[in-house]
């Protein structure tokens, strides 16, 4: 079985006036389909400039990056935007939701890309709401909304396309303690039905949620291993808000 993500060599860099910036140097990586991977390292490691390559956000300078079996290292940007669309479900510290929209109406937007008729777009997005605690919110918007409540709105929009990998960054940065836990057991349910997640993050305590931990520095892996101390949410004391 092929892996999901295979990544051979993978360089970027970024030329800034005179100076050339080597954000990744060579970074060989597969990911297998269903695991729950957390990509840590410290500011300036080349942690973010992977996640965009691996988010079709970014393209390498030089390597190989296959993923399902699609080859989008040198894809054009409308390539890259169709991919990341039909392939990658995004969650993000701000949880970029449209202010005027509804919770519904934002997580309905992918499908209005993918060309979707309203009536299944609205008929799935409630679904995906519901199936992450939010079927009695669909009609606030995100400022009548809490924090772990927009989040838990940002994830069911991830996962409205049936991704092939979830991509969050940094999802509980904006999040009290409490609320960061409701949210990785969220992530922690979505791994457990086969979902496969990528997860950026540079707290220590929210990366052991991740059933394997991938360490960059200066533009390298510094270290790649299972981790052997999960820590998993405690679905009896975590309610949802």
């Amino acid at each position: 079985m092929q892996p999901l993500i295979t990544l051979k060599d993978i360089g970027r860099k970024y030329v800034i006036g005179t100076e050339i910036i080597h954000a990744l140097k060579s970074v060989s990586l597969t990911i297998n389909k269903g695991e729950f991977v957390a990509l840590m390292g410290p500011s300036g490691s080349g942690k973010s400039t992977l996640m965009n390559i691996l988010g079709c956000l970014d393209t390498p300078t030089k390597g190989e990056y296959i993923l399902n079996g699609i080859n989008v290292s040198h894809m054009t940007d409308n390539q890259l935007a169709e991919v990341r669309n039909e392939e990658i479900g995004f969650v993000f510290q701000t949880f970029n939701l449209l202010p005027r929209n509804t919770a519904l109406d934002n997580v309905a937007l992918p499908l209005v890309y993918a060309g979707v008729s309203k009536e299944k777009r609205l008929e799935r997005a409630k679904t995906s709401l519901e199936n992450v605690g939010l079927g009695h919110r669909v009609d606030h918007k995100p400022n009548e909304l809490s924090g772990g409540q927009r989040q838990r709105v940002a994830v069911a929009r991830a996962l409205i396309n049936n991704p092939s990998i979830i991509l969050a960054d940094e999802p509980t940065g904006n999040l009290d303690t409490k609320t960061s836990i409701e949210i990785m057991g969220l992530l922690e349910d979505i791994h457990k039905k086969g979902n496969t997640i990528i997860l950026v993050t540079h707290e220590e305590d929210i990366a052991m949620h991740a059933h394997r931990i991938v360490r960059m520095r200066d533009g390298l892996v510094e270290n790649d291993y299972a981790n052997t101390n999960i820590i998993t949410v405690d679905r009896s004391k975590a309610t949802a808000e």
